[in-house]
C-alpha cells in the first residue's frame, strides 16, 4: 500500500479525536452502575478493543486495494461482509447522532429550566423543544458537500475531553462541590451489562482506523500510534469516572454535567464545552450515510444538489423524531455499545481477520485473545442489549 501523507503525530490527534467522544460524560454513571470494580472491565474493555484495531491494520496489510472498514468484510466474506460491516456502521453512527441530539436537550434544558415556545396549538417545552432548536441549527451544516473546515473544528474534540475533566475538576475542588457522595459500591452484578455496553460505546473508532492507517506515511507505526491513543483516552476516562463517583456516589445521572450546580462558573464552562462538540461532529457523523444513500438515488434516477439537501434534511428530521420518542441518553448509547460497537469494535475485526488469514497461520496467543474476545464480546452483546432494551421498555411503559 502505497505511503500516506499524515504524520505520526497527527495521526495520534486524529486518532484521539475518533476515541474522544460524548462518552466521556457517561463513564461515571457507568462504574456507578457496576461498582468499583468495574473499572478493571475498562481496563479489558480498552485492551480488547487496542487488539482489535491492530487486527485491522493486520487486515489492511493483506491486500493493497483495501481502504476502508467494509472493504476489509468484503475481502474476508465478500458481498455479504461488506453489507454486514457496512449495516453496523452505518446504524452504529445513526444512533450515535441521535445521541447528540438527546445530549444537547439534556444539557440546555438544565441551563434554562423553564423554556417553552408556542405556535399556535403546537407547544414545545423543555428537552424537546432544544432538541428541535438544536436541530435546526445543526441541518444546514449537513448539506455542505465538503466538510474539510467542520473536521478541523471537530479536531478540538482532544481538547474538549480534557477541558470538561478539568472543569468537573474544578467544581469539586473548588468550587464546593467537594467528594462527599462518595461512592462505596464494590460490585454491582446487576448493573455490569450497562457499565459494559457504555464502557465499550467510549471505545468506537474502529470504523476510522482504516483510514488513519491509509493517510500513515509510516504504517509500521500503526500499534504504537494504536497504544498512545488507547492509554490517554483509558485514563481520561478513568480520571472522570472516578471524579464523578466520589462526587455523586450512586446519585449519578446519565451525564455527569446534569448532577453538576449550573449556577457555577466550571459547571458552565462543561456544559458548554459539552455541548460544543455535539454540534461539530454531528455532520461527520451523518454524512457517511448521507452519501451511501445519494449514491442509491444518484445510481437510480440521478442526484443533483436539490436531492442531497433533501436526503440530508430528512435524515436530520428522522433523528429528532427518534430523539424524542426515545431520549434516554445512558440507555441508548449502552444499547449502541452493546449491540453495534461490540460488533464493530470486538467481533467483526477477529471474525475478518481469522478469515482472511486462517486459523492455523495463528498462534496459540492470538488464538487464545482473540477466543477471549469473542467470550467477551458475545457476553456483552447478549446481556447488554437484553438489559439496555428493558430498560428503554420500562421508561416508555
Amino acid at each position: 500500500m502505497p505511503a500516506g501523507t499524515g504524520s505520526f503525530v497527527r495521526t495520534c490527534i486524529n486518532g484521539l479525536n475518533a476515541l474522544s467522544g460524548v462518552g466521556l460524560l457517561s463513564v461515571p454513571y457507568a462504574l456507578s452502575q457496576g461498582g468499583w470494580l468495574s473499572l478493571a472491565l475498562l481496563s479489558a474493555v480498552a485492551s480488547a478493543c487496542w487488539y482489535t484495531g491492530t487486527l485491522l491494520g493486520h487486515c489492511m496489510d493483506a491486500d493493497a486495494a483495501i481502504r476502508t472498514y467494509p472493504d476489509i468484510g468484503e475481502r474476508a466474506f465478500g458481498w455479504a461482509g461488506c453489507l454486514v460491516v457496512s449495516a453496523f456502521m452505518y446504524a452504529e453512527l445513526y444512533l450515535v447522532a441521535t445521541g447528540f441530539l438527546i445530549l444537547e436537550g439534556d444539557n440546555l434544558d438544565k441551563l434554562f429550566p423553564c423554556a417553552c415556545v408556542s405556535l399556535g396549538t403546537v407547544s414545545l417545552a423543555g428537552k424537546q423543544l432544544f432538541v428541535v432548536l438544536v436541530a435546526l441549527v445543526i441541518a444546514p451544516t449537513t448539506w455542505l458537500r465538503s466538510l474539510c473546515v467542520l473536521a478541523y473544528v471537530s479536531a478540538t474534540g482532544v481538547f474538549a475531553s480534557v477541558i470538561i475533566v478539568l472543569s468537573v475538576l474544578w467544581a469539586a475542588a473548588v468550587d464546593g462541590v467537594g467528594f462527599s457522595g462518595r461512592g462505596t459500591t464494590p460490585l454491582r452484578i446487576t448493573g455490569l451489562p450497562t457499565a459494559l455496553g457504555l464502557y465499550i460505546f467510549c471505545y468506537g473508532g474502529h470504523p476510522v482506523f482504516p483510514t488513519l492507517y491509509t493517510s500513515m506515511n509510516q504504517k509500521s507505526h500503526i500499534n504504537q500510534m494504536l497504544v498512545i491513543c488507547f492509554l490517554l483516552c483509558t485514563l481520561n476516562y478513568g480520571a472522570m469516572a472516578v471524579l464523578g463517583y466520589l462526587m455523586y456516589g450512586d446519585g449519578l445521572l446519565s451525564q455527569v454535567t446534569l448532577n453538576l450546580p449550573a449556577a457555577r462558573l466550571s459547571s458552565k464552562v462543561a456544559i458548554y464545552t459539552t455541548l460544543l462538540n455535539p454540534i461539530s461532529k454531528y455532520a461527520l457523523v451523518v454524512t457517511p450515510i448521507a452519501a451511501a444513500i445519494e449514491e442509491r438515488i444518484r445510481g437510480a434516477v440521478g442526484a443533483g444538489a436539490a436531492v442531497s439537501v433533501a436526503v440530508r434534511t430528512l435524515l436530520v428530521l428522522s433523528t429528532v423524531a427518534v430523539a424524542l420518542a426515545v431520549p434516554f441518553f445512558a440507555d441508548l448509547m449502552a444499547l449502541v455499545g452493546s449491540l453495534l460497537n461490540v460488533g464493530v469494535c470486538m467481533l467483526l475485526p477477529c471474525a475478518c481477520y481469522v478469515r482472511i488469514f486462517g486459523a492455523p497461520s495463528m498462534s496459540r496467543g492470538e488464538a487464545a485473545a482473540i477466543g477471549m474476545i469473542l467470550a467477551l464480546g458475545l457476553l456483552v452483546a447478549v446481556t447488554g442489549t437484553y438489559s439496555s432494551l428493558m430498560k428503554i421498555i420500562h421508561e416508555l411503559m
